[in-house]
């Protein structure tokens, strides 16, 4: 049974990844569906539709489409000035609704200095890698939301995305976040456990064991930074495998579901 928030948090995991932005926002459903999200009272489902519609505004050509989407700019004029929500969804709120308001063609002044929100791309211009973990007990929804929990409170996590038919996360980190400290996180929920998984000389996949004891996990105080997505080097430095879209799941076609679920789910 989809909710609102597992909802837009699986399209947020989509729309990291840049080859998907172009289909969210060409979808019929999806881009009204997070219109509606805009108004939703959980700051939950706010932040992660707040990401999801960063992510979306990367592709530049999206962004005529998104900002005359019906309601787009309204709703995110209205969280702006909302009352009682935190620093981050309004911040973000504002980068959104500055991009989408931007000129097409600006003329950037030659001291002029765009300031992106530290919470959603790292002013510290570190690189990213990918992890691909292997999770031992992730059998349902409800051990990927302990999963999904232990790694937004690890400081150094950009994304994830989840394959569930074959128990993988593929984790986007910063390069000086050690693998180890990902498997306490985990290890911290006392039913899953990591292992990550590599490809050897032969190009094989293998499981390696990872160490979760005495590894030390800085937590974030609110949301994970997130970085541009250009900033990932050309080649891992631990040969993690790449990346499986989270469209390329066993659901197969689950932006159909949640666009039906996002037109459907009118109010709440």
């Amino acid at each position: 049974m989809m909710d609102a928030l597992s909802v837009v948090s699986q399209l947020r995991d989509l729309a990291s990844e840049p080859q998907n932005r172009e289909v969210i926002v060409q979808d019929q459903g999806c881009l009204p569906g997070l219109v509606l999200f805009l108004d939703h009272q959980n700051p939950d489902v706010l932040l992660a539709t707040l990401q999801t519609l960063r992510y979306l505004a990367e592709l530049s050509p999206n962004i005529p489409t998104m900002k005359n989407e019906l309601g787009m700019m309204v709703s995110l004029e209205n969280l702006i000035v909302r009352q009682g929500l935190s620093i981050d969804i309004t911040a973000l709120a504002r980068e959104v609704f500055n991009i989408l308001g931007a000129p097409a063609n600006p003329v950037p002044r030659p001291s002029e200095k765009i300031k992106k929100s530290q919470f959603f791309i790292n002013s510290t211009n570190k690189k990213a890698k990918s992890v691909t973990l292997h999770i031992q007990g992730l059998d349902s929804a409800s051990q990927r939301g302990l999963c999904e929990e232990a790694l937004l409170k690890v400081k150094g996590v950009i994304s994830f995305t989840f394959q569930m038919a074959s128990k993988r996360c593929t984790v986007r980190i910063r390069s000086d976040l050690s693998t180890e400290s990902l498997a306490s996180a985990i290890a911290a929920t006392q039913v899953l456990s990591a292992q990550q998984v590599l490809k050897n000389e032969a190009g094989e996949e293998v499981l390696i064991s990872l160490n979760p004891s005495g590894a030390e996990v800085q937590q974030n105080s609110a949301i994970p930074d997130y970085l541009p997505e250009e900033e990932e080097g050309p080649e891992e430095v631990d040969r993690a495998i790449s990346r499986t879209t989270a469209k390329d799941d066993s659901n197969g076609s689950w932006l159909n579901s949640a666009a039906s679920f996002l037109t459907k789910t009118f109010y709440w």
